[in-house]
């Protein structure tokens, strides 16, 4: 990275089970900047909701990302990689709000090819039967974001290629 230039401020965004966590670390570690995954912010009652099957309305995610936002703005000199499904476009611009330099990463690919991924992991709340609920609130990146998508149909190591790619090309 070139000395006047800052380092990359990112979210790596998409449904549960689309690889944000993987793909999320290797970014930070290759780019030299700290990692955080924004599930670890959510509240306990969002928590226990999800893992009960319920999907998180907006009422719900709101308070959820001021943290992120605010994990973001604390970030912005230094850099970072955060995981965050930011699924709807009010979602990013509330995160953009508190970091004009986000760049985001959304992570792609076939709703059954997520299943399957989501349904060979184990230790995370969110069950695959709430996976439709995420696919229907998805709002894809418009051509005024900063962002690139990034398909996961490859195998991993194609997919953390391309992201970092994305970013670096930013």
């Amino acid at each position: 990275m070139a000395q006047d230039e800052k380092a990359p401020l990112v979210v790596v965004m998409g449904v549960s089970g689309s690889g944000k966590t993987t793909v999320g670390q290797y970014l930070a570690e290759t780019l030299g900047v700290v990692f955080a995954e924004a599930d670890d912010f959510h509240p306990p009652e969002n928590v226990a909701k999800m893992r009960g099957g319920t999907a998180l309305g907006d009422e719900d995610r709101h308070p959820w990302l001021d943290v992120v936002a605010e994990w973001l703005r604390e970030h912005t000199l230094d850099g970072g990689v955060i995981t965050c499904s930011a699924l709807k476009r009010s979602y990013r611009d509330r995160l953009v709000s508190a970091a004009p330099q986000l760049f985001f990463v959304h992570l792609d690919g076939p709703a059954e090819l997520i299943a399957e991924r989501m349904a060979a992991r184990r230790g995370h709340f969110m069950p695959v039967e709430l996976l439709r609920s995420q696919v229907d609130a998805l709002e894809p990146l418009t051509v005024d974001e900063r962002g690139a998508v990034v398909p996961i149909t490859g195998t991993v190591e194609e997919t953390t290629h391309s992201a970092l790619a994305a970013v670096r090309d930013r």
